[in-house]
């Protein structure tokens, strides 16, 4: 079973968007999001976990405002997220996730 860390609602109120046309590219964007927090942490994470949360709706809305530069952090969000990605690479074992 997938546990998802944000739910498609919660990434479109983020996000702001109320309409369904882009539906189906923000669930991508939220599974890619959650795929580089296992990747960049070597952790799991599930919808508990506030900074985990964070770091995909930060994720999520750059790759989304960015689409040319998909799969990539811009410059703005940079910081944000490799400070975010060192306290849940570090500040967390497996039993506190």
């Amino acid at each position: 079973m997938i546990v998802l860390i944000i739910t498609l609602d919660e990434a479109k109120q983020w996000l702001r968007v109320d309409h369904n046309d882009e539906d189906s590219l923000i669930n991508t964007l939220i599974s890619a999001a959650e795929k580089y927090l296992v990747n960049a942490t070597g952790n799991t994470f599930d919808s508990t976990n506030e900074l985990a949360k964070l770091l995909c709706y930060v994720l999520v809305a750059d790759w989304y405002e960015n689409r040319d530069m998909i799969g990539k952090t811009s410059e703005k969000v940079r910081h944000t997220v490799e400070s975010i990605v060192a306290q849940l690479t570090h500040c967390y074992d497996s039993t506190t996730m």
